[in-house]
């Protein structure tokens, strides 16, 4: 199996979660009681993480590999978006997700989370376009 062939399907279980995230998860946040909304998240962030992170670090190694193997201006930015969404992840979205479960819940934070996972859906998503146009030409020219 190629590594392009591997990082793209890192890539498309990221684009998968993410839009499930940005469609389904943070808005079903607006429509919880407080309580349970605190209750339901604490158990969503510890058990979500058994899935994030190990697609996170996936792709970080494989984009890693793919840059040091075959620099070229592809792979230097798309090490540099994946390197992005880790800062915006753990920077702001952990830090919005502590407040939900710390009992600061508010309507605004709950907003916050989807309005500003928007950046991450739209670099996940190009993230898998371009590897799977690169990928797709890479095979066409073999």
């Amino acid at each position: 199996m190629s590594l392009t062939l591997i990082r793209l399907l890192f890539d498309l279980g990221l684009l998968v979660l993410i839009w499930l995230v940005q469609l389904v998860i943070y808005p079903s946040f607006l429509y919880y009681e407080r309580d349970n909304l605190r209750q339901w998240h604490y158990n969503y962030t510890k058990k979500v993480i058994y899935v994030v992170l190990p697609l996170m670090m996936g792709q970080f190694i494989i984009a890693g590999i793919h840059l040091f193997n075959d620099f070229s201006i592809f792979t230097l930015v798309s090490f540099l978006i994946i390197v992005s969404l880790w800062i915006i992840t753990f920077f702001i979205f952990v830090p919005l997700h502590n407040k939900v479960s710390t009992d600061v819940i508010r309507s605004s934070i709950l907003n916050k989370l989807v309005q500003l996972n928007w950046i991450r859906t739209v670099l996940w998503s190009g993230l898998f376009i371009s590897n799977l146009l690169y990928y797709l030409t890479s095979k066409a020219i073999q």
